[in-house]
């Protein structure tokens, strides 16, 4: 019936609902045995899949609700971050930070815990200061930081009810240079790991496991800070993308020259390809102590991981208290792979780096491919009994469950 972001998943909804007010809502959620909400499309797996109603957001009102004087935006959940950041960046106002690319939905990309880069920066759900959903009843509930259940509504995976606002906290905004190197070699990137991710604001390194060596490395800066310096590796002298054989003219504007936050931090450009476009991504977050050692063993895979990889990230990401949050309690490093759009190739190299991986503690993105055991997935996080009951108390009649969350969550 409708087909995700990559092309790479049918869903298969009995039908889509396109409400265009509250009320309208209010009354699908409540007339609905079954219910999902429609993001930007952006997951790699059934999340978001559902055998009753679809419900895209679309028609309702893009709200984005400036208040300056307290440094907050209300924003509608169907907006996406391009949307939003414009409007931000017209009141001098930004976000702390955006995930890769600015062609995601607000609500989507926080409840399934996405994320940007930077030692300092917490994931995007870190900005959350309130947010109101639909419940399975048709009620709106609504859930303030401080509260009980807060930290649990955050990254709730579409689990609770029908996100229709939330508010974040902005900050003044700002201006960053993004400055590109290439041939960083393996062993000075793991030697150097520390100093280099905190050498500037934001910071990404790009393999394709062919070698041992990243690339390329991104630095984001803060315009007016020292430029960053790598001397392991060479500044780029043309503009960059990080997939091989694409065109850098989908990326955002590289060669140290600084501009507005929401031009620089997300890698690819409004209106322009994100990434690669035909393509399967798998994430997996992992205590930034364990780096190192964790990077030594993808290394090990190169000759299993390469040939179905278009190109592997390294950032890291702040700790946070968001009970599903992929970084929830531990300062993170996370290990992005965008690869071929072959399943049938791409899943049991998952199972491989998964294997891995497992001394040290990864969590996969929710939104995007993995093949660890659900039972697995929960005992990696602590809160995640106290989400179970959160879920049960929100969502009694089980509206917005879907296969998918009854075997990861074994509800």
């Amino acid at each position: 019936m409708r087909t995700n972001w990559a092309g790479n998943l049918t869903f298969s909804a009995e039908r889509v609902d396109r409400p265009a007010t509250l009320d309208e809502l209010r009354a699908a959620v409540a007339g609905a045995t079954r219910a999902k909400v429609l993001g930007s499309g952006h997951s790699f797996n059934d999340i978001a899949d559902t055998d009753g109603v679809l419900l895209d957001l679309t028609a309702l009102p893009a709200d984005i609700e400036v208040d300056t004087a307290a440094g907050t935006v209300r924003v509608a959940a169907g907006v996406r971050y391009a949307e939003l950041a414009a409007a931000l960046h017209a009141k001098g106002l930004a976000l702390p930070n955006t995930a890769s690319l600015p062609h995601i939905s607000v609500a989507g990309s926080v409840a399934t815990g996405t994320h940007g880069s930077g030692n300092a920066n917490g994931a995007l759900g870190t900005s959350v200061r309130a947010l109101d959903l639909v419940a399975s009843d048709g009620e709106v509930r609504t859930f303030t930081r401080g509260e009980p259940g807060f930290d649990g509504a955050v990254v709730s995976l579409g689990a609770l009810g029908a996100v229709t606002h939330l508010v974040l906290d902005t900050v003044p905004t700002y201006d960053i240079a993004q400055h590109v190197f290439t041939g960083l070699a393996l062993d000075d990137a793991l030697a150097h790991l520390d100093e280099i991710t905190a050498a500037a604001y934001s910071v990404s390194l790009f393999t394709d496991w062919r070698a041992p060596r990243f690339t390329q490395a991104w630095f984001k800066q803060l315009a007016g800070r020292p430029a960053p310096e790598l001397p392991w590796a060479e500044p780029a002298r043309t503009p960059q993308h990080p997939v091989p054989g694409m065109d850098p003219v989908h990326c955002t504007v590289q060669g140290g020259v600084p501009g507005p936050w929401h031009e620089r931090l997300p890698h690819f450009r409004p209106g322009f390809m994100p990434s690669s476009g035909d393509e399967l991504q798998a994430e997996y977050l992992l205590p930034r102590a364990h780096a190192v050692p964790a990077l030594e063993a993808l290394a090990a895979l190169h000759e299993t991981v390469a040939p179905v990889l278009r190109i592997c990230e390294v950032r890291t990401v702040a700790a946070d208290d968001l009970w599903l949050s992929p970084a929830h309690g531990r300062d993170t490093v996370a290990l992005h792979f965008t690869w071929i759009k072959d399943p049938a190739a791409v899943l049991p190299v998952l199972t491989r780096i998964e294997q891995a991986l497992a001394p040290y503690e990864a969590r996969p993105h929710w939104g995007k491919l993995y093949t660890t055991a659900p039972e697995q997935v929960r005992a990696a996080y602590p809160r995640m009994p106290d989400f179970l009951r959160l879920v049960a108390d929100t969502d009694p009649s089980g509206t917005f469950r879907n296969a998918h969350l009854s075997a990861l969550l074994d509800f």
